[in-house]
């Protein structure tokens, strides 16, 4: 059977080289298992997390680890040129490029910065061959702008998605694919669910971004890969699906996007 895939998490944050950061990884990841979530895609954002990020898919688990490298909006002051070299040393694990993007709500750097840095990684998925992963908030207009005008790698997803049904509209328009993360479950998430409940079920990932964003009924606590199938489970109700189909679905698409081995 199916089982459920975090299209979108950041473990490294718990992992480090050292045996105590490492088991605690490992219970994470075998409390997913038990949860039903048998693949995650672990995240970078940086030179140090997409380092640790490909060191994690060599963990011993129950749960098969892919791994992405990428320079998130807020570090575009630092350089891409360490992440690229990472990006281009064909790890056997390394599935995407990114997380990369704009984000015009906290602008930890400066618009112009961003959007160079994010243009660099749109052609290094181009030039690799590798999925893209977006961030992208209060930024869509401009996030548009650049992704036409860079070209849309085949394989592209907006993660974590927090427009509004327009932007989703926009997206997909694109050729991208949406990601759900647990803020569709939060009380004042309206226009998400509405952007959630029109995404075509062959274009829709579910993701937890843990250890942030905890669904309800775990917010305020921290989040975890296990807790995709209550972001899984809550999309299926709000878009009238069986939760099978709707874990199906969002676990095929998430190998398709990132070239997963066939099982």
């Amino acid at each position: 059977m199916t089982k459920w895939t975090d299209a979108h998490c950041h473990l490294q944050d718990q992992f480090l080289s050292d045996g105590d950061h490492a088991e605690l990884a490992r219970a994470t990841l075998e409390r997913a298992y038990a949860a039903g979530v048998d693949r995650v895609v672990v995240i970078g954002t940086g030179e140090e997390t997409s380092r640790e990020a490909l060191a994690m898919t060599a963990m011993a688990s129950p749960v098969e680890i892919f791994a992405t490298v990428g320079l998130h909006p807020d570090g575009a002051n630092d350089g891409l040129d360490p992440v690229a070299q990472l990006a281009r040393t064909a790890h056997p694990k390394l599935v995407g490029i990114g997380e990369c993007g704009l984000d015009y709500y906290y602008e930890h750097s400066g618009r112009y910065e961003q959007r160079v840095v994010f243009a660099a990684q749109i052609g290094l998925a181009h030039e690799l061959d590798l999925a893209l992963v977006v961030h992208a908030r209060e930024a869509f207009d401009d996030l548009f702008d650049i992704l036409a005008s860079e070209g849309v790698p085949t394989r592209t997803v907006i993660h974590c998605f927090t427009g509004d049904a327009r932007d989703a509209e926009g997206c997909l328009e694109l050729g991208c694919d949406i990601s759900i993360s647990g803020i569709v479950t939060f009380k004042n998430a309206d226009s998400v669910r509405e952007a959630a409940k029109l995404v075509p079920l062959d274009r829709l990932h579910v993701e937890t971004d843990s250890p942030f964003l905890a669904p309800v009924p775990h917010r305020g606590q921290g989040n975890e890969p296990a807790y995709v199938r209550v972001v899984g489970e809550f999309l299926a109700e709000l878009r009238g699906l069986d939760p099978q189909v709707l874990r199906e679905a969002t676990a095929a698409n998430t190998a398709r996007l990132f070239a997963l081995p066939t099982r």
